[in-house]
Protein backbone atom coordinates (compact mmCIF):
# COMPACT_ATOMS: atom_id res chain seq x y z
CA UNK A 1 0.00 0.00 0.00
CA UNK A 2 1.04 3.46 -1.03
CA UNK A 3 1.05 6.30 1.49
CA UNK A 4 -0.60 8.99 -1.08
CA UNK A 5 0.12 12.01 1.03
CA UNK A 6 4.05 11.34 -0.31
CA UNK A 7 2.56 11.68 -4.22
CA UNK A 8 3.59 15.68 -5.51
CA UNK A 9 0.29 14.83 -7.84
CA UNK A 10 -1.69 14.28 -4.46
CA UNK A 11 -0.49 17.56 -3.15
CA UNK A 12 -0.71 19.54 -6.27
CA UNK A 13 -4.42 18.27 -6.34
CA UNK A 14 -4.98 19.00 -2.82
CA UNK A 15 -3.99 22.55 -3.33
CA UNK A 16 -6.59 22.45 -6.19
CA UNK A 17 -9.20 22.06 -4.37
CA UNK A 18 -8.33 24.53 -1.85
CA UNK A 19 -8.11 27.20 -4.16
CA UNK A 20 -11.23 25.82 -5.85
CA UNK A 21 -13.06 26.17 -2.02
CA UNK A 22 -11.51 29.05 -1.13
CA UNK A 23 -11.48 31.35 -3.95
CA UNK A 24 -14.49 30.29 -7.19
CA UNK A 25 -17.11 29.04 -4.93
CA UNK A 26 -17.93 32.51 -3.96
CA UNK A 27 -18.16 33.60 -7.50
CA UNK A 28 -20.61 31.33 -8.19
CA UNK A 29 -23.85 32.54 -7.81
CA UNK A 30 -26.43 31.25 -5.55
CA UNK A 31 -28.89 30.36 -8.58
CA UNK A 32 -26.57 27.68 -9.08
CA UNK A 33 -25.81 25.83 -6.13
CA UNK A 34 -27.45 22.61 -6.67
CA UNK A 35 -26.01 22.64 -10.44
CA UNK A 36 -22.20 24.19 -11.28
CA UNK A 37 -21.47 24.99 -7.64
CA UNK A 38 -22.32 21.55 -6.60
CA UNK A 39 -20.70 19.86 -9.47
CA UNK A 40 -17.49 21.62 -9.42
CA UNK A 41 -17.21 20.84 -5.91
CA UNK A 42 -17.78 17.36 -6.47
CA UNK A 43 -15.18 17.18 -9.61
CA UNK A 44 -12.93 19.28 -7.92
CA UNK A 45 -12.22 16.80 -4.69
CA UNK A 46 -12.82 13.50 -6.62
CA UNK A 47 -8.95 14.17 -7.82
CA UNK A 48 -7.33 13.84 -4.82
CA UNK A 49 -9.99 11.63 -3.34
CA UNK A 50 -9.16 9.08 -6.50
CA UNK A 51 -5.73 9.04 -5.98
CA UNK A 52 -6.06 8.35 -2.21
CA UNK A 53 -8.40 5.50 -3.50
CA UNK A 54 -6.18 4.33 -5.81
CA UNK A 55 -2.49 4.56 -3.96
CA UNK A 56 -4.80 2.15 -1.49
CA UNK A 57 -4.82 -0.40 -4.34
CA UNK A 58 -2.54 -3.54 -4.02
CA UNK A 59 -1.75 -3.22 -8.23
CA UNK A 60 -0.04 -0.80 -10.30
CA UNK A 61 -2.77 -1.55 -12.80
CA UNK A 62 -5.62 -0.30 -10.23
CA UNK A 63 -3.56 2.49 -9.27
CA UNK A 64 -3.38 3.51 -12.51
CA UNK A 65 -7.38 2.97 -13.09
CA UNK A 66 -7.92 5.26 -10.16
CA UNK A 67 -5.81 7.73 -11.80
CA UNK A 68 -7.53 7.68 -15.16
CA UNK A 69 -10.63 8.58 -13.05
CA UNK A 70 -8.83 11.71 -11.70
CA UNK A 71 -7.47 13.00 -14.92
CA UNK A 72 -11.50 12.68 -15.63
CA UNK A 73 -12.44 14.76 -13.12
CA UNK A 74 -10.10 17.35 -14.00
CA UNK A 75 -11.26 17.39 -17.47
CA UNK A 76 -14.66 17.71 -15.87
CA UNK A 77 -12.91 21.00 -13.33
CA UNK A 78 -11.19 22.33 -16.99
CA UNK A 79 -14.44 22.15 -18.41
CA UNK A 80 -16.68 23.44 -15.73
CA UNK A 81 -14.48 26.29 -15.14
CA UNK A 82 -14.64 27.55 -18.85
CA UNK A 83 -18.38 27.34 -18.17
CA UNK A 84 -18.11 29.37 -15.49
CA UNK A 85 -16.08 32.05 -17.46
CA UNK A 86 -18.42 32.27 -20.30
CA UNK A 87 -21.53 32.86 -18.15
CA UNK A 88 -19.27 35.52 -16.74
CA UNK A 89 -19.42 34.60 -13.60
CA UNK A 90 -15.59 33.89 -13.39
CA UNK A 91 -13.23 36.85 -14.08
CA UNK A 92 -10.60 36.38 -16.34
CA UNK A 93 -7.78 36.44 -14.05
CA UNK A 94 -9.27 33.90 -11.77
CA UNK A 95 -10.17 31.43 -14.79
CA UNK A 96 -6.87 31.79 -15.99
CA UNK A 97 -5.55 30.76 -12.41
CA UNK A 98 -7.50 28.30 -12.05
CA UNK A 99 -6.99 26.74 -15.15
CA UNK A 100 -3.34 26.98 -14.82
CA UNK A 101 -3.50 25.11 -11.53
CA UNK A 102 -5.48 22.48 -13.61
CA UNK A 103 -3.28 21.75 -16.60
CA UNK A 104 -0.22 21.53 -13.86
CA UNK A 105 -2.12 18.95 -11.87
CA UNK A 106 -3.45 16.94 -15.39
CA UNK A 107 0.63 17.01 -16.64
CA UNK A 108 1.56 15.82 -13.09
CA UNK A 109 -0.97 12.87 -13.34
CA UNK A 110 -0.21 11.86 -16.86
CA UNK A 111 3.39 11.41 -15.79
CA UNK A 112 2.41 9.16 -12.99
CA UNK A 113 0.37 7.15 -15.49
CA UNK A 114 3.20 6.79 -18.08
CA UNK A 115 5.44 6.18 -14.86
CA UNK A 116 3.73 3.30 -13.57
CA UNK A 117 1.95 1.28 -16.78
CA UNK A 118 5.95 1.04 -17.87
CA UNK A 119 7.01 -0.78 -15.07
Amino acid sequence: MRDYKKYEVWKRAHQLTLFVYTNLLDAIPDSERYDLKSQIKRATYSIPLNIAEGAGRNSDADFARFLDMALGSCQEVEYTIFLLKELNYLSEVLYAETNKQVNETKAMLIGLIKTIRKN
